[in-house]
């Protein structure tokens, strides 16, 4: 493999290469390229599940590679944060004043004044949890717990299967019931709506649970649109028909399963009657559910994010991926639960990571507003932002944003374009797309691993995470520089025959043909291969209880639940920058009237923690009481430079210490009324 393979070299006009953006598909992308440039990208047929499209968001995803806004030399910033310039430096010079700060906080107050701040969703497997992590064990810096997003359902699907494989995109065609709970693949994951569409044409009933009436809402047989935060009684409603009304299959839960009974109590107060009306549903909706995935099999349940993203997110994904076990839907082609298969080819961070973790301070990822604002011992001195635009994504935002204006505080941000957090850099150091860059790609819903190859040169200054982190613990006396080529060739060696296929073939084979059967081809990766369905190693974690139940923290001043759902535009805040009009607030007619509120009219969206000001869209498309407004928007799409997340405390969910998004509650106002 030669050390650069962008197409101008290998003198071709298109170039295979993969999307290791955060999605679940991972799409193969053949890109072309005229003079250097990207022309066209569209898609190629590595990946079965996706060679027939791509998104939308990939398909103009030049526009960020040649945007206004792309960081393409390492600045210094001159002038106030936030509102200085940033004169062009050297890398050299770059990396010297880094390393030189580094040096100096750890030897003033040492090595935990020093945070990374990143999150690897939309990164392959060689650009985060590589040099990176070598260089800060190695230095000694505090550890970031990356919790931001599946934590949760991480946490109860590790505790109930050990992440075993679920059922890919292609066997949705062989159920007969396909429940999507907390999951918009619309917006992410596209490619499943093939196969939810041919599942349909086949006969199979379509259920959506959701506070949304989404695009497949919209066409399924049945949508429950519960309130924010109340799927965890809704399924312990469904364990409680399984159990007391014979439906579980007591046969498989003696063979297979550890805590039955222990859920089975959980579940015992929750009555069809009780949790509709804890939910904002109808008992007759919720009954219908009931009995649909008693009668059906293949019987399938996708487990999705939108679920765990308040108080009880991780009770709902362990109560919702516990039912199949209880049900007895495992065991045929199409039945069982899909939720995350990144785990499929076995391969963990650990294989390629050799500095074990230090004990140094650990800081929640959602906790960076008070990390910054309120940590003493020692406080934050230093903040190194890569991966991730925490202003626009973390919690708490006016406390994150009080933070990053310290005028003591040392920012570095490593980052494509020019974020809002960008704006508040010490330093500033370009990093390459992955369209620039080598890097592995690892699906989560359909199984593949690919290589990701550059497809042009990266541009101006622009280097990669391996490099430019090698450098920099060389400088720091705590390793030697490598190049990016160099590390993948030492990561795929340690993969073994994954990684050896992906450097010859640039795709390896995936286990059991790419569609393996529960309880058939995979099993639990419990200790003992059974699931644990009331796991007691993370019951003390959640505040009440296992299967606990945390009622809504509404009041009678903030009324209104504020969700921020995926948006088909960005990935997370990743493309924000190419947003040009204003975000809107998702709120029901009914809820709009009570207020004098009409279509497009400017609106405030408050309580104790900000306000948030942008135009109003009126529909009927989410449940009275709820409000949405997506998530990653950028702080230039609003009116005052506040998005949802100046109004999400930075509470944590019961398990996996994730964020609370969808458990800001706030009050709707015309804009100029109080």
């Amino acid at each position: 493999m030669p050390r650069s393979a962008p197409a101008e070299r290998w003198g071709h006009s298109t170039v295979r290469t993969a999307c290791p953006l955060d999605c679940p598909d991972a799409c193969t992308l053949d890109v072309t390229v005229e003079n250097g440039r990207i022309q066209k990208i569209d898609g190629g047929d590595d990946n079965p599940v996706t060679r027939d499209f791509i998104c939308a968001k990939v398909r103009r995803f030049g526009e960020r590679v040649y945007g206004e806004d792309r960081l393409l030399y390492p600045s210094v910033r001159k002038g106030a944060k936030g509102h200085g310039t940033f004169e062009r430096v050297t890398w050299n010079e770059a990396l010297d004043l880094v390393a030189r700060r580094m040096k100096e906080i750890k030897a003033a107050r040492g090595a935990e004044a020093i945070l990374p701040y990143y999150y690897g969703g939309s990164n392959g497997l060689l650009t985060q949890s590589t040099n990176d992590a070598e260089l800060w064990r190695r230095f000694g810096t505090s550890r970031l717990a990356t919790t931001i997003c599946a934590a949760p359902t991480g946490a109860a699907n590790l505790a109930l299967y050990g992440k075993m494989a679920g059922v890919v995109y292609q066997d949705y065609v062989h159920a007969q019931l396909i429940i999507l709970w907390g999951v918009n693949p619309s917006a992410s994951g596209i490619h499943l709506i093939p196969y939810i569409k041919q599942a349909q044409a086949a006969g199979a009933t379509l259920v959506v649970v959701d506070p949304r009436r989404t695009s497949l809402a919209k066409k399924a047989d049945l949508h429950l649109a519960p309130r924010p935060g109340t799927d965890l009684p809704v399924a312990l409603a469904l364990h409680r028909v399984l159990f007391e009304e014979g439906h579980a299959d007591e046969a498989f839960l003696a063979a297979h399963t550890h805590g039955a009974n222990r859920l089975r109590e959980a579940a015992r107060p929750w009555t069809i009657e009780k949790a509709a009306a804890e939910a904002g549903l109808d008992p007759a909706d919720l009954r219908r559910l009931a009995d649909l995935y008693v009668a059906a099999s293949p019987a399938l349940v996708r487990c999705g994010w939108g679920l765990e993203r308040n108080r009880n997110g991780g009770n709902a994904a362990a109560a919702v991926l516990a039912l199949p076990s209880v049900a007895g839907k495992f065991g045929v082609r199409g039945g069982g639960y899909s939720m995350s298969n990144s785990l499929a080819f076995g391969l963990k961070s650990a294989q390629w990571i050799d500095t074990p973790e230090p004990d140094t301070r650990l800081v929640n990822m959602n906790h960076l507003g008070r990390a910054l604002t309120e940590y003493r011992d020692p406080p934050v001195d230093m903040l190194f932002v890569y991966n991730c635009n925490p202003l626009a994504t973390a919690p708490d935002q006016n406390r994150v944003l009080e933070g990053l204006e310290r005028p003591d505080l040392f920012t570095v941000v490593f980052e494509q374009v020019f974020t809002d957090t960008a704006r508040y850099a010490d330093v500033l150091l370009p990093a390459t797309t992955f369209l620039e860059q080598y890097d592995v790609a690892k699906s989560y819903g359909p199984i593949t691993l690919q290589l990701v190859r550059p497809v042009i040169e990266p541009r101006g200054d622009a280097r990669t995470n391996a490099q430019v982190f090698s450098e920099l613990a060389e400088r720091l006396g705590v390793g030697e520089a490598e190049d990016e080529l160099d590390t993948l060739l030492r990561i795929t060696a340690r993969m073994n025959t994954p990684g050896r296929e992906l450097m010859e073939k640039g795709v390896a084979t995936p286990p059991h043909g790419g569609t393996p059967v529960q309880f058939v081809d995979v099993f639990p990766l419990t200790p003992d291969r059974k699931v644990n369905l009331f796991p007691e190693a993370i019951a003390g974690d959640a505040p009440a209880g296992l299967y606990g139940y945390q009622p809504d923290p509404a009041t009678a001043q903030f009324p209104l639940a504020l969700i921020s759902p995926a948006t088909e535009k960005t990935i997370s805040s990743t493309l924000g920058e190419l947003r040009e009009r204003a975000a809107m607030l998702h709120i029901h007619p009914a809820d709009a009237a009570e207020r004098g509120i009409s279509q497009s009219d400017a609106v405030r969206v408050f309580n104790g923690l900000g306000e948030l000001q942008c135009p109003a869209n009126l529909t009927a498309d989410i449940r009275p009481g709820t409000v949405a407004f997506s998530k990653g928007v950028w702080r230039k799409n609003t009116y005052n430079g506040s998005t949802s997340n100046a109004l999400v405390p930075d509470s944590l969910t019961d398990l996996g210490a994730g964020a609370c998004f969808n458990d800001a509650r706030v009050q709707v106002a015309l804009l100029g009324k109080h």
